[in-house]
C-alpha cells in the first residue's frame, strides 16, 4: 500500500468514525423519542458517513471538479433514496408499534375488537395476532363468567322459592295440628313426610351440583356395563311411568356384549335416572319412553331417551341443561312443554347429567324430533389391552 492509498483510507476512516460517534450521540439523545426518528437517524448517519468520506476522498485525490459533482450528486440522490425508505420503514414500524399499543391498552378492560392496520412487519403482526388471540379467549371467558354469575344468581332465586313453598305448606300443617283444626291427622303427617322428601331431594341435588362443580379427585371407576344399568334403571322407573301412564321400553342389542364403559355405576345411574325420570313427566298420558343403548361405529357407547314431550323451542334448546332453567315461568312443579330437573323438581336434574357426562369424558345431547326429544349420552368404551 502506498502513501496516497494509506492517506485516502485514513481519511475515510476518520471520518466514518467521527460520523458514526455524532450519529451515536443524536441516537443516544433520541433514545426515547419515536421509534420512527430513530430509524431515520440509524439510516441517515450511514450515509452521511459515506458522504464526508468520499468528499475528502475525492479532494486527496485532486479529481476534477466535474468529476467530483458527479460523484457527489450521485451519493446525494442515493441518500435521499435511503432517507426516504428511512421515513417508509419507521412509518410502518411505528404504526405497528401504536396498534400492539392500543391493543395492549384495551386488552382486559374491552371485549370488543381493536381495528388495526395490516401494512406492518411480521413480527409485529405475530404480536398483533397474539393479542387478538387472547382477546377472543378473555372475551370468551367474560361470557363464560357471566353466564355462571347468572346461573348463580338465577339459582339462588329459584331454590330460595322451591325451599319456601314447601316450608310454608309445613308451617301452616304443624300450626293446623298445634291448633287442633286438623281432623286427618295421620294425613297431615304423610303430608308432612312427602314435603320433607322432596325438600330431602333439593338438598340432595343442590349437594351433588357442587361436587361436580367442585371437581374433587376422581373416585375409583371400574368397568360398568351400559346395557344392564340402563335395564335397571327402566326396571326401578316402571311404577313411576305406571302412575303417569306413560309406556317404558328399553332396547339394547341381544348379540353386542360391547357396552361397558370405565366410569362410576352409581353416578351414571343418577344421570340416566335423571334423563328417565324427566322423560316421564313431560310425556302425555299414553306416550311411550324408549330407552336405547348401541355401540357408534367410532366405538363409543351412546344410550338415547326418546320421549313425547311435545318439543322443545329451538332458543330454548342451548339452555335445557342450565342450572335451575325448567322452561317454565312457574316455579311449582307441573307437567310442561320442556324440561324439568330430577324428582326434586328444582330445576338441577339435568344439569346433573351433564356434570356427571362430562366427568366421564362423554358428551350430552338433546334434539327435536317429530312429537317430542331425544336426550343422547356417548361415553367412551373400555379399552381392552392388546
Amino acid at each position: 500500500m502506498n502513501r496516497d492509498q494509506f492517506t485516502i483510507l485514513a481519511l475515510t476512516a476518520g471520518w466514518t468514525l467521527i460520523v458514526a460517534l455524532l450519529g451515536a450521540a443524536v441516537l443516544w439523545r433520541f433514545r426515547r423519542k419515536s421509534l420512527r426518528i430513530t430509524i431515520i437517524v440509524a439510516g441517515l448517519v450511514p450515509m452521511l458517513g459515506a458522504l464526508a468520506a468520499v468528499t475528502q476522498s475525492v479532494q486527496a485525490m485532486f479529481i476534477s471538479a466535474h468529476d467530483s459533482l458527479v460523484v457527489l450528486w450521485t451519493l446525494a440522490f442515493s441518500g435521499l433514496l435511503g432517507l426516504a425508505m428511512s421515513v417508509l420503514l419507521g412509518h410502518w414500524i411505528s404504526t405497528g408499534s401504536r396498534d400492539v399499543g392500543r391493543r395492549l391498552r384495551h386488552l382486559g378492560t374491552s371485549y370488543e375488537p381493536v381495528e388495526g392496520s395490516a401494512n406492518v412487519p411480521a413480527e409485529l403482526a405475530a404480536i398483533t395476532d397474539e393479542l387478538e388471540m387472547t382477546r377472543k379467549k378473555l372475551a370468551a371467558s367474560n361470557e363464560r363468567e357471566r353466564a355462571l354469575e347468572a346461573s348463580r344468581r338465577e339459582l339462588v332465586a329459584f331454590m330460595s322459592h322451591d325451599l319456601r313453598t314447601p316450608l310454608a305448606g309445613l308451617r301452616a300443617v304443624s300450626e293446623g295440628l298445634e291448633d287442633g283444626v286438623i281432623e286427618d291427622v295421620p294425613g297431615a303427617l304423610r303430608q308432612m313426610r312427602a314435603t320433607v322428601d322432596r325438600m330431602t331431594g333439593l338438598v340432595d341435588d343442590l349437594f351433588e351440583l357442587s361436587r361436580l362443580s367442585a371437581a374433587p379427585p376422581p373416585r375409583r371407576r371400574s368397568s360398568v356395563s351400559l346395557r344392564e344399568l340402563a335395564e335397571d334403571v327402566v326396571g326401578e322407573s316402571c311404577e313411576h311411568a305406571r302412575s303417569e301412564g306413560v309406556a317404558l321400553t328399553v332396547s339394547t342389542p341381544a348379540d353386542d356384549d360391547r357396552l361397558a364403559v370405565h366410569g362410576d355405576a352409581d353416578e351414571l345411574t343418577r344421570a340416566v335416572t335423571n334423563l328417565v325420570g324427566n322423560a316421564i313427566r313431560h310425556t302425555e298420558p299414553g306416550g311411550t319412553v324408549k330407552v336405547m343403548v348401541a355401540r357408534e361405529d367410532d366405538g363409543r357407547v351412546r344410550l338415547a331417551v326418546t320421549d313425547g314431550c311435545g318439543g322443545i323451542p329451538d332458543e330454548d334448546l342451548d339452555r335445557v341443561f342450565d342450572i335451575g332453567w325448567r322452561g317454565d315461568e312457574q316455579r311449582t312443579p307441573a307437567n310442561g312443554p320442556a324440561t324439568s330437573a330430577s324428582n326434586g323438581g328444582g330445576g338441577l336434574g339435568l344439569a346433573i347429567a351433564r356434570g356427571v357426562v362430562e366427568s366421564h369424558d362423554g358428551q350430552i345431547a338433546v334434539t327435536n324430533i317429530p312429537g317430542g326429544c331425544t336426550f343422547k349420552i356417548e361415553l367412551p368404551p373400555v379399552t381392552t389391552p392388546s
